[in-house]
C-alpha cells in the first residue's frame, strides 16, 4: 500500500483512511517515529501490559549454558 501525503505549515500529515484501517489505529493512540536511510517509519507503540503471556506457547525446554547463568 503506497499513499502520498504533503506536509502541512505545521510539519504536521495525516495518516490516511486505508492505512489507519489496515492498522487499526485509534484516535489519541502513540506511535514511535523512526529516521532510518532517508525513510520515515510511524510504528504503533505497544503497552507494556499487551505484552504480558506473549512468551507463552514457546517452548521453554532448552537446556542453558552455565556462563548464561554467572553474574559479572
Amino acid at each position: 500500500m503506497m499513499t502520498t501525503v504533503t506536509i502541512s505549515p505545521k510539519f504536521q500529515v495525516v495518516i490516511p483512511k486505508d492505512v489507519r484501517n489496515a492498522l487499526r489505529l485509534k484516535p489519541g493512540q502513540k506511535l514511535h517515529v523512526m529516521a532510518s536511510g532517508g525513510s520515515i517509519s510511524f510504528v504503533p507503540a505497544v503497552d507494556a501490559a499487551a505484552l504480558r503471556g506473549i512468551s507463552r506457547d514457546l517452548p521453554n525446554d532448552f537446556v542453558r549454558e552455565k556462563r548464561d547463568r554467572e553474574i559479572g
